[in-house]
């Protein structure tokens, strides 16, 4: 799963975790487990939902946070 901040209009952005990244096709964004930034649930769905499907158009735009898998890396210090 990647996990996004996905920046709906008109709405605070919610963190969410999507299957793949969206086609240029695509219409539709699958949005699983949506909460807002800081873990609060999210104001406009309710408290049992897991699975979001919003418009492709609806969306400003989408940030890709990094995964926990990722190495962080380390440059060169001088001393």
């Amino acid at each position: 799963m990647i996990t996004v901040i996905v920046h709906v209009a008109n709405e605070d952005p919610i963190v969410c975790e999507i299957e793949k990244m969206p086609d240029p096709q695509d219409q539709l964004l699958v949005l699983n487990n949506p909460r807002l930034r800081d873990g609060k649930d999210v104001h406009y769905v309710d408290e049992d939902v897991t699975t979001l499907v919003f418009p492709v158009h609806r969306i400003n735009f989408i940030q890709i946070l990094p995964s926990a898998d990722v190495e962080e890396v380390i440059g060169f210090v001088r001393e």
